[in-house]
C-alpha cells in the first residue's frame, strides 16, 4: 500500500495501523475501533435516533470496513473512507425502515392550511412476504447455529429474543462493555457465514 504524502499525521498514523491489522495484527483493529467508535456512535445517534440502532449501526460500519480493509485507498484519509461506509450503513437502514411505513390516501389540513398526509405502518406481510422472510428466519437460524456456544448466544439472546445490551449483560453476568465486544466478534463470524450463502438469504 503506497502512502500519500498529501495525508496528515493522523491520516498517517492510521494507515500504519491499517497495515498492520492487514498483516494480522490484532491489536490494530482494536486501535482503530478505540479511536473511532465513539465519533462513529454519535454520528449514528444523529441519524436514526435511538441509542440500540445506533449501536448496532456502529458495529456494524466497523465489521464492513473491517471486511473490506483490503479496499481501503490511502488516496483519502482512512477516517474519511470509513465515515462513507457508516453513512451509507445508515442510510440503508433507514431506507429499509421506511419501506415497513404504507401511506394511506387520506391526508388532512392542519391549522396553517397545508396539507399533510398520513403515514401508518403496514403491521401485515402479504401471504408471499410471509413465506419469503419464514424461510429467512429459519435459515438465518441454522447459520447462527454453527456459531461457537458463548456469540450463539448473544446473537439468539440480542436479535430473536430483542434484548438490550443491558439486559444480556445482566442475564449472561457480564460486564456491558464484554458483551458489546463479543457482539462485534460475533457479528462480524456471521457476516462471513451470510457471505457463503448470499445467494439463499
Amino acid at each position: 500500500m503506497v502512502e500519500n504524502n498529501n495525508l496528515s499525521d493522523k491520516g498517517k498514523r492510521d494507515l500504519a495501523l491499517v497495515e498492520k491489522a492487514l498483516n494480522g495484527d490484532q491489536m490494530a483493529y482494536g486501535k482503530l475501533m478505540e479511536m473511532y467508535r465513539e465519533s462513529i456512535y454519535f454520528m449514528m445517534i444523529k441519524m436514526v435516533r435511538t441509542e440500540d440502532d445506533a449501536e448496532d449501526l456502529t458495529i456494524e460500519a466497523f465489521g464492513k470496513a473491517f471486511n473490506r480493509l483490503h479496499q481501503y485507498s490511502p488516496s483519502y484519509a482512512f477516517s474519511t473512507w470509513l465515515f462513507k461506509i457508516a453513512s451509507n450503513n445508515a442510510i440503508d437502514f433507514i431506507r429499509k425502515k421506511r419501506i415497513k411505513v404504507t401511506s394511506m390516501d387520506t391526508a388532512y389540513t392542519n391549522d396553517d392550511g397545508e396539507t399533510v398526509g398520513i403515514d401508518i405502518r403496514s403491521s401485515e406481510n402479504n401471504p408471499e412476504q410471509e413465506t419469503i422472510q419464514s424461510e429467512k428466519i429459519v435459515l438465518m437460524r441454522e447459520i447462527v447455529k454453527k456459531l461457537k456456544p458463548r456469540y450463539r448466544d448473544l446473537i439468539e439472546k440480542r436479535y430473536f429474543q430483542e434484548l438490550s445490551y443491558e439486559e444480556i449483560a445482566v442475564e449472561m453476568d457480564l460486564p456491558l462493555g464484554t458483551v458489546k465486544a463479543q457482539l462485534f466478534r460475533a457479528r462480524a463470524f456471521l457476516a462471513d457465514m451470510i457471505s457463503n450463502t448470499r445467494d439463499t438469504i
